[in-house]
């Protein structure tokens, strides 16, 4: 819970960092083939938030087919805006394709260029995915003790009645 308020905070900052680019119109070079089940926001910023919303929502068999897409989108276009889009799907957490190393990867472009209309959600997103990653390594290392706390309980039974 902390996390998603801490989430919605950075987003907010993001979108209040983004200034006026949130306001510009779509540009018809960055439509996309792949549906978002929503109605395209103004603003490539706003686009992709909703996009974020929308990927996480879907059920992993149409997540797959949402990724085989866009991989495919952005092999053809190379755009900064479909670049976002696959990398926010190389870091959703548990799908099959996830490649947080490849997320952060495909974000560095972004992430040098300062006065980039998308640097901010590109930096908010490479955090996301280094904290979901650094997560992941606290919750192997917590079942790495636990594992290791059961393993001495069973040799030493009364180990626990002694302290």
């Amino acid at each position: 819970m902390k996390f998603r308020i801490r989430f919605v905070s950075i987003v907010l900052l993001a979108l209040a960092g983004a200034g006026c680019s949130v306001l510009r119109g779509p540009d018809a070079g960055h439509e996309s083939k792949v549906r978002t089940g929503v109605a395209r926001p103004a603003g490539d910023i706003a686009y992709l938030l909703t996009y974020f919303e929308y990927v996480h929502k879907l059920p992993a068999g149409d997540l797959v087919k949402e990724y085989d897409a866009v991989r495919l989108l952005f092999a053809n276009s190379n755009s900064d805006l479909m670049r976002v889009r696959y990398a926010m799907l190389l870091g959703v957490a548990g799908a099959p394709f996830n490649d947080d190393t490849r997320a952060v990867e495909m974000l560095d472009p972004l992430l040098k260029n300062a006065e980039g209309s998308l640097h901010t959600l590109a930096y908010l997103l490479s955090a996301l995915i280094q904290e979901q990653r650094r997560g992941q390594g606290l919750q192997q290392k917590l079942e790495a003790l636990k594992a290791l706390e059961k393993n001495l309980i069973e040799r030493d039974p009364g180990a626990l009645k002694r302290r």
